[in-house]
């Protein structure tokens, strides 16, 4: 059994705790740790945010409750409670994207990775890496060796596309591929790479990343696991990444013509004797141009033109010539934005069509091969196809025709955001005042279509942002404010939000707008743990709120740099925060903005003026605060907050070590999250309730 307050026991809770902070229950626990540790070391101790200054905190823990049996004691009770990110999920066994019916050839690779896949361990990890050229077929070969292995990885088959993605979005997705839920998927990078680690440790597992484009996107993906191996897809040899690098060259003559009869059959390949050879060359050995070669053989048409330097290009060309006008003219003017998944929404207005008929042509495209279906239902480009059809768009429909598709695309999305967002937070003041002719029918269904648009959204901040349509960038940026508060996705919105607070400094200094923005990046560079980074944007914030003579925003401002203060442990800091933000709202009239809001406001400061007094040790104080912030949201009836109340007293209760008073207010916090789909602040107070009984 190990002892919790061994070194590295320490040193492992305060890990778990900090990469545990994706949901409340666990912003709730570190706080609840940065408290501890500061009544432990006897003052002030700054919250760890690198793996050093972790090490160095756990250090001082340590020797502090070596020499302390009570304080021992204490730790030990807290870190009873701790769980680590994923531990509790079910098991889960992903699968590979679907295979292709028809494969040819490609023995030589396939034996490698058979070779690669069996050999001892002996320290080495399993790591092969498959390249060659767009369109060549090696994400279909590393998907069709995945499939043929099923019965070598009990554990599944974990499969990413790394295209246009950032490494933490990557991390998120396989390790809901593993089955953690997104609420213990950790915000930060460093963090999700270590839970990743740990739940391969012990797994019979493969592991495909494909369109890599070099080894630094890769080093926090790969893995040492005995068990897991990792096969690498990219379009050309990664310098710096040591694999055994497996060559995917051009399907030889017979090979190809063996894949064209698959598809198309012999009838038709004795058909097209006249036209094969031609066809044969155009192709150059790529699989993709031949998959969109093969409906081509089977009717009367022209020859195909001469040879091209990249098959792909040329696929895409011939199927584009033979699509109809409308169609053909969908494909160049949704290519004109690398967007992340079309719907037939987006794609009727890069055309100007009605929705219906995007969807009819879309389907057209995918069956020519100048679409990918994806998971999700939607489609997307190879990136050489969209080349071809973007500079086939410049040629064609002109620059003005071009913007115009764009700014379509764009002004869709933003319709869609302002009128989730005003749907999702009615009440909130921060949402944009604009009107949108989208509406929704509830608010779980609006925060739902921000998050099902949220890669899109991004795009279009950046198309907007390219446009010089500095309006759209900051609208479009404080609509996103609904996702970040309800659902999170800090990871995919940050580049979109650092464009609209850039934007906003630029073009609209020292107003609301500005100081929206600054706090909503601020917000999320919080969640990601990046608190250095989040500070000089919430002092922006409050800057630019009180140069508007906005007294609620900046009120809230000065709130927000209060509770990044309570992450960052920084308790004395916080309070005062809290002080002045209080201070700041007596500057709200009776006939002024905000003013209903002002008791809702003041309860909320009452309340954490009560969390910083905790951690400072002034629990009589804290206890105070609290109830009066707890009398406020019992008499409106307001569940959640009652509850998290409630929890906070619990917790300073417990602090005192007082469990008789705390587990009262435990047993009604319970109770009054019931109805809340709260599971995770329910599991957070179970923990608390073990520890009244522990403490019996």
């Amino acid at each position: 059994m190990v002892d919790p307050v061994s070194l590295g026991a320490i040193g492992a809770v305060l890990g778990a705790v900090g990469s545990g902070m994706a949901n409340e229950a666990g912003k709730w626990a570190w706080e609840s740790a940065g408290g501890l540790v500061r009544r432990i070391a006897g003052g002030e101790v700054t919250a760890p945010t690198t793996p050093g200054q972790l090490d160095d905190v756990a250090r001082l823990v340590h020797e502090r409750v070596q020499r302390d049996p009570q304080l021992a004691q204490a730790w030990a009770q807290f870190a009873a409670g701790v769980r680590a990110p994923g531990t509790g999920s079910g098991p889960h066994r992903p699968c590979l994207p679907t295979a292709p019916h028809f494969f040819t050839d490609r023995q030589k690779a396939l034996k490698a990775l058979d070779k690669e896949a069996t050999r001892a361990f002996a320290g080495r990890p399993r790591l092969v890496l498959l390249h060659g050229p767009e369109g060549i077929g090696t994400s279909t070969l590393a998907i069709h060796w995945g499939w043929r292995q099923t019965a070598r990885f009990p554990d599944g088959q974990l499969y990413a596309d790394l295209r246009a993605r950032a490494p933490e979005a990557v991390l998120g997705s396989l390790l809901r591929g593993l089955g953690v839920p997104d609420e213990e998927v950790p915000p930060a990078a460093a963090d999700r790479a270590e839970l990743l680690r740990r739940c391969l440790a012990d797994r019979r597992l493969l592991l495909v990343l494909d369109h890599a484009r070099s080894a630094a996107q890769l080093r926090p993906l790969l893995t040492s696991a005995p068990g897991v191996f990792t096969i690498v897809v990219a379009r050309q040899p990664l310098t710096g990444l040591d694999a055994l690098r497996i060559p995917v060259g051009p399907l030889a003559r017979r090979d190809a013509v063996r894949l064209l009869t698959d598809l198309v059959g012999k009838p038709a390949i004795s058909a097209a004797r006249a036209a094969l050879p031609a066809v044969l060359d155009r192709c150059a050995g790529s699989p993709y141009a031949l998959r969109a070669a093969a409906p081509r053989l089977a009717a009367p048409t022209e020859p195909p033109a001469g040879p091209d330097g990249d098959p792909v290009r040329a696929a895409a060309e011939d199927s584009y010539r033979l699509l109809t006008p409308v169609a053909a003219r969908l494909y160049r003017l949704a290519a004109l934005r690398d967007w992340p998944a079309l719907d037939p929404a987006a794609a009727a207005r890069a055309a100007d069509l009605d929705e219906g008929e995007a969807a009819r042509h879309l389907e057209e495209l995918a069956e020519a091969l100048l679409l990918e279906r994806t998971d999700s239902g939607r489609y997307r480009y190879r990136p050489a196809v969209r080349a071809h059809a973007e500079h086939t768009a410049a040629a064609l429909d002109g620059i003005a025709a071009c913007s115009a598709a764009v700014s379509r695309v764009v002004a869709g999305y933003r319709d869609l955001a302002v009128g989730a967002a005003r749907a999702a937070l009615p009440e909130s003041w921060r949402v944009p005042a604009a009107e949108s002719p989208v509406s929704f029918p509830d608010r779980g269904t609006a925060v739902a279509a921000l998050a099902a648009e949220a890669p899109g959204l991004v795009e279009a901040v950046h198309a907007a942002e390219d446009f010089r349509d500095w309006a759209t960038v900051v609208l479009l940026c404080q609509a996103l404010w609904p996702l970040q508060l309800k659902a999170g996705h800090h990871d995919v919105l940050l580049p979109a939000l650092r464009a609209g607070a850039r934007t906003a400094d630029e073009h609209f200094p020292g107003t609301r707008t500005a100081g929206a923005l600054h706090a909503q990046l601020a917000h999320t560079l919080t969640e990601l743990r990046r608190w250095d980074e989040a500070e000089p944007e919430a002092l922006a914030a409050a800057r630019d709120e009180q140069t508007a003579g906005h007294v609620r925003g900046h009120a809230s401002a000065v709130e927000f740099l209060g509770l990044l203060r309570l992450r960052q442990w920084r308790f004395e800091e916080a309070y005062a925060c809290f002080e002045e933000a209080y201070g700041i709202l007596d500057g709200i009239g009776p006939d002024d903005e905000g003013a209903a809001d002002l008791p809702r406001a003041r309860a909320l400061l009452e309340r954490h003026r009560g969390r910083a007094l905790r951690g400072l040790g002034r629990r009589e104080e804290a206890v105070q605060r609290l109830e009066r912030a707890l009398r406020f949201f019992r008499d409106t009836t307001e569940a959640y907050n009652t509850a998290r109340t409630l929890t906070d007293l619990a917790e300073t209760h417990l602090a005192g070590d007082d469990a008789d008073r705390a587990r009262p207010l435990i047993d009604e916090a319970l109770a009054a999250l019931a109805r809340e789909n709260a599971e995770y602040q329910v599991a957070w107070l179970r923990v608390l309730r073990e520890r009244c009984v522990m403490a019996d």
